[in-house]
């Protein structure tokens, strides 16, 4: 009985809209209730009215995209929470003082327009056509920004990831990683006893920096194999054979992944001994030729306090202190808001593409060597930048770091963003007022 209560009370939501196509009379009631209070978020409250819109707007969306409607209850729990969850967001950001001014909106908005090969007035003409009222699509786009620059901040700008890290996602994952690559591998082995005493550890380590030293030094490694390797391919010169990525131990793949042919490993340790591990050769993974920019920035970033025309402006003030001659490391030291560099003078040292906001790589692309930009917007603010030198590397070293970078920070990122989200729900007051939905 009391399923099927709060049953309809959920779908009664729906159904008031459907039904007013079919019975017209039933338009004055509607309108009745569509300012009706269906949940208290914090200081704010969502109507019915803007639940309906969702509901539609939600069915449009699964209908477009060849997905089945749900049960109509559990589509009205999903919208509701998803409306919930923006209104703490949106509470959140005015609490830390976020804010999207229309300047910035409008560029937006242009660029949602550019994106699709249309002016802003076509754009406006076509969402009329769909039904869709611009101003509040408008609004909700500054919503989207708004919350986006929110877990920025909150979540975004707070990941790290470790060299630590990534040096063991290397080895764990280095199959799925670093694809249809071979290594040609070689190794001495300085055995260790079981039950070695700290002593004998102590001369076993020696002996393999000194073997190190040698082989490093241009002695042959397959010599000093043969002559001095504990291992059981030491008769083979400690040559290993051609391995994939995922064939190769774990203690050696966070080194030899990242190494170039020719190059020996530190002194490793395993329960066996002390290992020098020599890459040989590898093939697959052709060599990536990357041009890279070394740059440094001053970012001048809106906040509480200074809206993003003051921030603009306060850069193109630098900017003009610069032209005339003033230090771009002074400037960058007293004014930037990017802490990490601003104490380096600017420098984010030597960036590829791909590294940076498009905003900011398109701007690098086009600067020379020597040359200063005027100020670049980008989601993280205004940045002054000055490439100080340009180069080409190969880069598949650092392409596989930043691979698997980007697979921690997605993966932090999902967790964070879950966590916090849930964090800002449980210290929220909400008060639904639709039965079947709890607070």
């Amino acid at each position: 009985m009391g399923h099927s209560r709060t049953t309809s009370a959920l779908a009664a939501i729906v159904l008031i809209v459907l039904s007013t196509a079919l019975h017209p009379a039933l338009a004055q009631e509607r309108d009745r209730f569509m300012d009706r209070i269906v949940a208290v978020v914090g200081e704010d409250v969502v109507t019915q009215r803007e639940l309906v819109q969702r509901l539609q707007m939600a069915e449009q969306q699964l209908v477009q995209r060849g997905v089945g409607i749900p049960d109509r209850d559990a589509l009205v729990r999903q919208v509701m929470e998803r409306m919930v969850l923006e209104r703490i967001q949106l509470q959140e950001a005015e609490r830390v003082g976020i804010r999207i001014d229309e300047l910035a909106l409008n560029r937006t908005m242009e660029n949602i327009a550019a994106e699709n090969n249309l002016t802003l007035l076509q754009l406006r003409n076509a969402l009329q056509a769909e039904g869709v009222d611009f101003n509040q699509f408008r609004e909700q786009i500054r919503d989207e920004l708004t919350i986006a620059q929110l877990r920025r901040r909150q979540v975004e700008d707070r990941l790290r990831v470790g060299e630590q890290e990534i040096d063991d996602l290397i080895a764990a994952e280095s199959g799925a990683i670093d694809r249809d690559v071979r290594y040609h591998l070689a190794h001495i082995l300085v055995a260790l006893p079981q039950g070695a005493d700290s002593g004998t550890i102590a001369r076993a380590r020696e002996q393999a920096g000194e073997l190190r030293d040698r082989a490093v030094a241009g002695e042959d490694f397959a010599g000093l194999a043969i002559t001095h390797s504990d291992a059981p391919d030491a008769l083979e010169g400690g040559d290993l054979g051609w391995r994939g990525a995922a064939d190769i131990p774990t203690l050696f793949a966070r080194n030899v992944i990242l190494m170039r042919p020719g190059e020996i490993t530190p002194v490793l340790r395993s329960p066996n001994g002390f290992h020098i591990v020599k890459l040989i050769d590898r093939e697959g993974g052709a060599s990536v030729a990357v041009d890279q920019a070394r740059v440094r920035h001053i970012l001048i970033s809106p906040d509480q306090i200074r809206g993003d025309l003051e921030a603009e402006e306060q850069a193109r003030v630098l900017y003009r202190r610069i032209q005339d001659g003033a230090s771009f490391a002074d400037l960058a030291r007293a004014h930037s808001d990017d802490p990490g560099s601003a104490a380096r003078g600017g420098e984010l040292g030597w960036i590829s593409s791909g590294e940076t906001v498009p905003a900011f790589e398109e701007a690098v692309a086009h600067l020379a060597v020597g040359e200063v930009s005027a100020p670049v917007q980008s989601p993280f603010g205004w940045h002054i930048i000055e490439v100080l030198d340009r180069r080409a590397v190969d880069a598949s070293r650092e392409l596989l770091r930043a691979r698997a970078r980007e697979i921690l920070q997605n993966r932090k990122r999902e967790e964070e963003t879950e966590l916090w989200l849930r964090r800002l729900r449980d210290e929220a007051f909400i008060e639904y007022r639709i039965e079947g939905l709890r607070s």
